[in-house]
């Protein structure tokens, strides 16, 4: 298959042909969003669903192409509500499915969520007529292994990257020139707060550890504070900018992993176009699907995992909301709790959980949450705010009430203490907190 000068009338037309109603169809998340396929689906929706309806599976957003208005031929259902995909959960519109992320593949080959049509963005072909997934393997692989019809656009600008799967001329039911310049995800500056919870954390890292690590101002800056570290390793989902940093430093070697040993392993890569360079046929870079890099016996085998992820709310006892904030849905179930456990296995692991003690002068330690509980407390590990690290591993109720305290804005301490006798009432616990 020859790859197809992407006019509007170009696009339009193979979509035209290979759509159909009622068809449920997938693309990566966040900045790897292929975008000349996305614009014009929204573009001409009506068009494409021919006289039905289309379904569009969402992740994290980082663009506008999604949009309220556009419900009146797409319905969007998806695992998380982050990014600018926001506003579709706030006019009531987006149907969460709230799965454990190392979940979604059976999920996908069961067909309980339906995958028909998959878009892509790949990198240009090797010398064996290859294209690699390029920015994002994750859940997609899945998906495309279960769709009718995989349509794809060739951007110059994409990493060839290493993995488990390559995709040929013939695996494609369309393949297009990209229109479009690559999304980035730019690196923002950690603030004082920011600063201080990365610092606990990242005294918490040794010599040895795995990563998984997010991306954002508190990731950004733990990985910045480890670039005297020697021999760590990177099994991950998201990767960012300062992964390069790290491995520019000589602290990311991937020698003490236990698994894939000198091998950095990611799902989908949140950076700029540094990044990308780093990772183009980087023998020490590969990427993987969600089933692996989530996958609770691989990551029992690694050492040391140091899994650190965010939280809307924990309360005192540890239960952990990462999904709603106000009554609004803005996060996800996502692949917390697969870390967290997955680092609760590991010889030496860390399950950490880092957020600001507060927001908007409000709590973020809670008597109890506002939302769903994301992470039940019998997986929560170490807490951390800008005030310190609640260890709670092992400990009971009354002692995982006083830590939360310790860890909580002085200001907002006594209420919080107030609120915790009488949430213990009914455990029997004797409680008593001295700050």
């Amino acid at each position: 298959m020859n790859v197809q000068v992407a006019t509007r009338s170009a696009v339009f037309q193979g979509l035209h042909r290979l759509l159909r109603p009622g068809d449920a169809i997938w693309w990566g998340q966040a900045n790897t969003e292929p975008l000349t396929l996305t614009r014009t689906l929204v573009a001409h929706r009506h068009a494409l669903a021919k006289g039905g309806r289309l379904r569009v599976f969402v992740g994290i957003g980082s663009t506008d192409t999604l949009r309220p208005e556009q419900s009146d031929a797409i319905d969007f259902f998806g695992y998380s509500a982050g990014g600018t995909h926001t506003v579709l959960a706030q006019a009531g519109l987006l149907d969460i499915v709230p799965s454990h992320y190392s979940h979604l593949p059976d999920l996908i080959r069961e067909g309980r969520l339906p995958a028909d049509v998959v878009f892509l963005q790949v990198s240009p072909p090797d010398a064996q007529g290859r294209y690699s997934l390029g920015l994002v393997n994750e859940y997609l692989i899945a998906a495309l292994q279960s769709a009718r019809a995989v349509i794809a656009e060739v951007h110059p600008d994409v990493p060839w990257t290493h993995g488990n799967l390559t995709l040929e001329a013939d695996d494609f039911a369309l393949l297009l020139e990209s229109q479009y310049p690559l999304l980035e995800v730019e690196r923002s500056e950690p603030g004082p707060v920011d600063a201080a919870i990365a610092l606990h954390i990242s005294q918490l890292v040794q010599d040895g550890a795995t990563l998984q690590i997010g991306v954002g101002k508190i990731p950004d800056a733990v990985l910045s504070g480890l670039v005297d570290r020697k021999d760590l390793g990177l099994h991950t989902g998201a990767v960012s900018d300062n992964v390069v940093q790290l491995s520019e430093a000589g602290a990311l070697t991937n020698a003490r992993k236990g698994l894939d040993e000198g091998i950095a392993i990611g799902s989908i890569l949140m950076g700029s176009a540094r990044l990308r360079r780093w990772a183009h046929r980087n023998p020490q870079f590969a990427m993987r699907g969600t089933e692996y890099t989530h996958n609770p016996d691989v990551l029992a085998k690694l050492h040391q995992l140091v899994a650190i992820n965010s939280a809307i709310e924990v309360d005192l006892t540890g239960q952990i909301n990462a999904e709603v904030a106000g009554g609004a849905y803005l996060g996800a179930v996502g692949g917390a709790v697969d870390f967290l456990r997955g680092a609760a296995r590991s010889h030496g692991g860390l399950p950490v959980v880092a957020l600001p003690a507060k927001a908007k002068g409000a709590s973020r330690i809670v008597a109890q949450l506002s939302g769903p509980v994301s992470t039940p407390r019998c997986d929560a590990g170490l807490i951390v705010t800008e005030h310190g690290v609640a260890d709670l591993r092992g400990l009971t109720l009354a002692r995982r009430v006083q830590c939360m305290l310790d860890i909580a804005s002085p200001e907002h301490r006594a209420d919080l203490e107030r609120q915790a006798h009488k949430l213990l009432r009914y455990s029997g616990a004797a409680f008593s907190h001295t700050a």
